[in-house]
């Protein structure tokens, strides 16, 4: 068996007090799409923020492609990693946030190419060819030019998801990447995302599109209260989900 993209086991993350994240364990396989469904509220963003260390979990462990998230392991305890070690590793897993944190002071093609020459000292010869073919690939290659301005905001998540793919990530994050959007701008991302799935990225999306989650998605997360709730395909979660909580929650949104 191969080693999972993403394992994580027990992972726990409190603010002060309050626990937002109760031992979740699951596990991505290499070109999976994954989605997390749930209330606002239940601790998926915070999931995926803990994922590349955006958030240090409270307890628990967490690896891609077997690497240890945040820390390193001497004897029986953990060191949190320094800044440029979690930098690189981050390297490995692109995210697309629900704004789309655009610098607005920079073109389509600047914002795409800053990961790479930045982070990885790549010319800027190549950075800009690189990147006029990931403006390409997501339908936005005669806006290079354009600023974040002069884009709808399903073209500047576009933008937003090639700069993420500019730094060859091992795994796509996505926090409900459609949800800050006016909804006939909603397709145009959701197109761009179909397509990466079918290139064989894996992914995990948060998501309230339950279309993508039941077309696209290899395995759906069903999460609450901080719990993992239930897991499955698709199919089963979102037409004969086992647990209460999953049907109460799809009852609502799918009525």
């Amino acid at each position: 068996m191969n080693e999972p993209v993403l394992r994580a086991h027990n992972v726990r993350k409190s603010f002060g007090h309050l626990e937002i994240l109760k031992g979740i364990t699951l596990e991505v396989q290499a070109g999976q799409v994954a989605c997390l469904l749930g209330p606002s509220g239940s601790g998926k963003s915070t999931f995926l923020r803990c994922i590349n260390h955006l958030e240090k979990i409270s307890d628990g462990e967490m690896w891609v492609h077997g690497d240890r998230i945040g820390y390193r392991r001497a004897g029986n305890k953990l060191h949190e990693l320094k800044e440029n070690e979690t930098a690189k590793q981050r390297a490995s897993v692109g995210m697309v946030f629900q704004q789309f944190n655009l610098f607005p002071h920079r073109t389509a093609l600047e914002n795409v190419i800053e990961g790479p020459t930045i982070v990885q000292r790549k010319s800027r010869a190549k950075a800009m060819a690189e990147g006029m073919e990931l403006l390409d690939r997501v339908g936005l290659a005669d806006k290079y030019q354009h600023y974040p301005s002069q884009l709808s905001g399903g073209q500047q998540q576009r933008v937003a998801i090639a700069r993420a793919l500019a730094l060859k990530p091992k795994l796509m994050l996505f926090d409900e990447p459609t949800s800050a959007l006016d909804p006939e701008l909603v397709g145009e991302v959701l197109e761009v995302m179909t397509s990466l799935a079918a290139s064989g990225m894996t992914m995990i999306v948060v998501t309230h599109e339950m279309g993508f989650a039941k077309e696209v998605g290899d395995v759906v997360h069903f999460m609450a209260d901080g719990q993992l709730v239930e897991s499955g395909s698709p199919r089963q979660v979102l037409e004969d989900p086992r647990e209460p909580r999953t049907q109460a929650f799809l009852s609502k949104v799918l009525a």
